[in-house]
């Protein structure tokens, strides 16, 4: 779970990127002192230095981009099947599912 810390800086952090202005740890500091939010003065910097480059409203903006962006599995089969005129009844095909991986498998288990 994130700190109070951490916390802070993200907001001030997305606080900067809304207003158009460039993250540092400077501003970062100011907008912190300005809310009354002490932090261990590492953080700032280090928040500042990890969006260095990084186009922060386009990251937040694109996080659901490629979800639900294939087709849902059997939707166009079924919807082709439907189309086409047949003189036999349709016959529906059983997929065999393969079991899931548990993280128990692949030694991530909670109670190892």
């Amino acid at each position: 779970m994130a700190s109070k810390a951490e916390l802070a800086c993200v907001y001030s952090a997305l606080i900067l990127v809304d207003d158009d202005v460039a993250v540092t740890g400077e501003k970062i500091s100011t907008i912190l002192k300005a809310a009354s939010v002490d932090v261990e003065p590492y953080w700032p910097g280090l928040f500042a230095k990890a969006l260095e480059g990084v186009n922060v409203r386009d990251l937040i903006t694109n996080i659901g981009s490629g979800v639900g962006a294939a087709p849902a599995a059997g939707g166009a089969p079924a919807a082709a099947s439907a189309a086409a005129p047949s003189s036999e009844p349709a016959k529906e095909e059983k997929k065999e599912e393969e079991p899931e991986e548990s993280d128990d498998d692949m030694g991530f288990g909670l109670f190892d």
